[in-house]
């Protein structure tokens, strides 16, 4: 009767759309460590002279020197990279600001592939007119180095993988499905120990001693599980 009357009967219908938004993470730390195949010696020559071309002559030749001697080591010209050359004045103040020189410094890297030579480099370095040595890094091949993340990986999934298990068992949670995988890893380089050189007794120089160690690569593996 009604509907014949006031027509029909209006329905409401509502939609709810749900999102399961349930996560488990857990995290597990993996690491590698052997001695490194590799090392990169920063090093130099400076010179200063009354005019920019006697400065720049004075440290061509001494680079010049200096790798032809290096290279008797087995050193290619793939392995040495020039990564600063600068010429600077030098000022006098007495009685004003006068030009009273020039200063040329040229910066190279070198990289051994077998670090066996690293005291010998250093020390041919030193004989044959560098007067700049700057950073010792001990480091990995690209081989070596995917070889120890790859060690590292596998260790920290395993240790993430039975602290989530650990963790659901005891919390009472049933793990679903592995939906998101993050990594961040970290190479952990020892100071390597150097000796300054130093005159003995006799006259003679003590020969350059350091010792690389080894270096450890870390990974820290996070994974995110659905929950049931």
């Amino acid at each position: 009767l009604y509907t014949k009357i006031a027509g029909p009967i209006p329905f409401l219908i509502n939609n709810y759309t749900t999102t399961k938004t349930d996560v488990f993470q857990t995290q597990g730390e993996g690491s590698a460590s052997q001695a490194p195949d590799e090392v990169t010696i920063s090093f130099g020559v400076t010179k200063t002279a009354t005019t920019v071309t006697s400065a720049q002559d004075q440290a061509n030749t001494g680079v010049n020197n200096i790798l032809s001697n290096i290279k008797k080591l087995g050193v290619s010209d793939k392995d040495l990279r020039t990564t600063n050359y600068s010429v600077n004045p030098d000022y006098n103040f007495n009685g004003g600001q006068k030009i009273s020189g020039y200063t040329v410094t040229q910066n190279i890297e070198l990289k051994l592939k077998d670090i066996k030579n690293t005291n010998s480099a250093i020390d041919s370095l030193t004989a044959n007119g560098a007067n700049l040595v700057g950073q010792v890094q001990f480091g990995f091949s690209d081989g070596a180095k995917a070889k120890l993340e790859e060690k590292a990986r596998e260790e920290a999934v395993g240790k993430a993988k039975q602290k989530a298990q650990s963790l659901a068992n005891t919390a009472g949670i049933r793990l679903g499905k592995i939906i998101n995988v993050q990594e961040s890893a970290g190479e952990n380089f020892p100071r390597p120990v150097a000796f300054e050189d130093a005159k003995l007794g006799s006259g003679e120089v003590q020969p350059t001693n350091i010792t690389p160690g080894e270096n450890k690569i870390n990974i820290t593996v996070t994974l995110t599980y659905q929950t049931h």
